[in-house]
């Protein structure tokens, strides 16, 4: 299990096929990742259940890219 202190700004995340998708932005919660702006200009936000790991100073995630950038959320979590 990743502990959100783990996470920190501007760590790249990359897909299970180690490409760089996105970077943090910060914590919204402990289980809420949101990313910068991509280049429409929206952010996202990825759940923390995501996370295999931070080794190497990137955030990885369990999934391909695109299915990452499908999946993902333009709307914060409700607290």
């Amino acid at each position: 299990m990743i502990n959100s202190d783990q996470i920190k700004p501007e760590m790249p995340v990359v897909c299970s096929e180690d490409g760089q998708f996105a970077v943090v932005d910060h914590m919204v919660d402990k289980n809420t990742i949101k990313l910068n702006k991509d280049k429409t200009g929206l952010h996202h936000y990825i759940p923390l259940s995501w996370v295999t790991s931070t080794e190497g100073g990137k955030v990885k995630v369990d999934r391909p890219g695109d299915e990452a950038m499908e999946d993902w959320s333009t709307t914060p979590p409700i607290a």
